[in-house]
């Protein structure tokens, strides 16, 4: 009978999300990730497989965080309200992206570059990943227009988009050391473009 792991899975993953994001996946090696969390290559691979397999792991559980985070923050029950989550969930990617001094960037932007083009399953993960940040974002555009705040005749499918492109360009601006002024100047004007009401 197999022995119970004795390690706090979670914090594993936690842990080596943390040697990916700020070495990249060709940069990071199981060697890597055990010293970091104090196991044994044995028991890594035996839990997670090989590295590729706990890459997949560690993007998914990422990419998964960040649209749980975006729906608390553009979700609700209401039209009235729409637009104010809609311009705090802008300014809030902006001031977290100019608060990441290290400029680790975005896991999910940094996974996609490094591997996307040869590893499939990154791919499909991250281009699942940006249409529900899409569906999030141009579900609460929507609600915007229902309640007067932007116009009814504008696409939200083509506004969400817009605003997406923003969003990532915002965290690779920031990556490349754009400062919390010039991040916010963005974050304000990119609200500002979006069409308002004909009066």
């Amino acid at each position: 009978m197999a022995r119970p792991r004795k390690f706090d899975e979670q914090q594993v993953l936690a842990t080596a999300r943390e040697r990916f994001w700020a070495g990249g996946y060709a940069g990071t090696s199981m060697d890597d990730i055990a010293a970091a969390t104090g196991l044994g290559k044995g028991s890594l691979y035996g839990a997670f497989g090989g590295k590729q397999d706990l890459f997949h792991r560690v993007f998914d559980d990422y990419c998964n965080s960040v649209i749980d985070a975006t729906a608390q923050q553009l979700r609700g029950d209401d039209d009235k309200n729409a637009y104010t989550r809609l311009s705090a969930h802008v300014h809030a990617v902006a001031a977290a992206t100019a608060a990441d001094t290290a400029q680790r960037g975005c896991l999910l932007a940094k996974g996609t570059a490094e591997l996307a083009e040869h590893d499939k399953t990154v791919a499909d993960r991250a281009h699942t990943a940006i249409e529900a940040l899409h569906a999030l974002l141009k579900d609460d555009i929507a609600a915007c227009q229902r309640n007067g705040d932007l116009d009814a005749n504008a696409d939200p499918g083509r506004l969400a988009a817009l605003v997406l492109s923003v969003l990532r360009g915002i965290e690779a601006l920031g990556k490349a050391g754009a400062d919390e002024e010039m991040l916010t100047d963005i974050a304000r004007t990119a609200l500002a473009v979006l069409p308002r009401p004909a009066n």
